[in-house]
């Protein structure tokens, strides 16, 4: 298993700079007023393609040779992984084919169809979604590019905390979302190397924990269909992720469904942001543990806006 360093992460922050937009930090008195902290939002809901994702898709896409690209770039994807390797494919000129749960937000299946990229529908398992897409593989023979699991993946990933730490001074922690594990394993890779005193916490629905129970437990378990209005969190951690997760993370909160929710509101209301209830996550598990950030400086990973308008959870 290659463990991605710090020089990894140089390499694709300049390998992917022309394909991804250096994505703005946002506050807000009213919600510091609430939890009693600094917090300081890295919108990543303005990325390219709608989420953080674009950065590990593109620095694995920009990465292969030109034989490995000819044959194309296919994954498995609850959506924004999977939209963003279409958009990443598409910028150089090869195909993409992207394993799906026909239960999947419709947007996000026509944003991955909208960047030319191919959807083949499976069960909404984790089992399900991995033997429909090893038929794809065997069929296609093309690149695979897992969600999170993959070194190009997280080095990729782990330039948006590079971003925040050059935007913001003096954070104390650093508080991101957790499914599979891959943007929480780049601000691992990130910050233990070049801001080690800031503390990184990983939020979680509290209907899909299995993350949660995995760092309690001192062991990957996985839930093969936790149900959570958090769409992007429901598939577990892999060996990679686990990686940094047990060795970097100082501990894993979590939210109710009622709470994620809540939270969404708040950030729409009071920020005027679009963005997906996973990436509300992070601060629904601030407001409920105020005490763990009381008065410091807390930088908050948004990590996408693909929600679909026509479904919100509060409808």
């Amino acid at each position: 298993m290659y463990i991605p360093t710090l020089a990894d992460v140089v390499a694709a922050h300049t390998r992917i700079r022309p394909h991804i937009h250096r994505t703005p930090v946002l506050t807000s008195s009213f919600i510091n007023s609430l939890v009693g902290a600094e917090l300081f939002f890295k919108c990543e809901n303005f990325q390219k393609a709608g989420a953080f994702k674009a950065r590990g898709a593109s620095n694995a896409v920009f990465g292969l040779s030109d034989e490995q690209a000819a044959r194309g770039v296919a994954t498995h994807s609850s959506g924004n992984h999977g939209t963003c390797l279409s958009y990443a494919a598409g910028r150089r000129g090869i195909p993409c084919t992207v394993v799906m749960p026909r239960t999947a937000p419709q947007a996000k299946k026509d944003a991955v169809r909208g960047y030319g990229g191919r959807v083949v529908q499976c069960e909404p398992s984790t089992s399900s979604r991995e033997a429909v897409f090893a038929e794809v593989v065997a069929e296609s023979g093309a690149e695979f590019v897992h969600p999170y699991n993959d070194p190009r993946v997280i080095a990729g990933q782990a330039t948006c905390s590079m971003e925040l730490i050059e935007q913001v001074d003096g954070l104390d922690a650093v508080v991101a979302p957790i499914g599979g594990g891959g943007m929480v394993s780049g601000t691992c890779l990130t910050l233990s190397n070049l801001a080690p005193n800031v503390r990184i916490y990983a939020a979680e629905p509290e209907q899909a924990d299995d993350a949660c129970r995995s760092f309690r437990a001192g062991y990957i378990i996985a839930d093969d269909a936790p149900n959570t209005v958090a769409d992007g969190l429901k598939v577990p951690l892999k060996e990679l992720t686990w990686h940094f997760v047990r060795n970097h993370v100082t501990d894993i909160l979590t939210a109710s469904e009622e709470d994620i929710v809540d939270a969404m509101k708040l950030i729409w209301k009071r920020m005027k942001i679009v963005m997906e209830p996973s990436s509300a996550v992070p601060l629904a598990t601030i407001i409920k543990n105020r005490e763990v950030f009381a008065g410091q400086r807390i930088g908050i990973i948004i990590t996408g806006g693909n929600v679909d308008l026509d479904t919100l959870p509060w409808q």
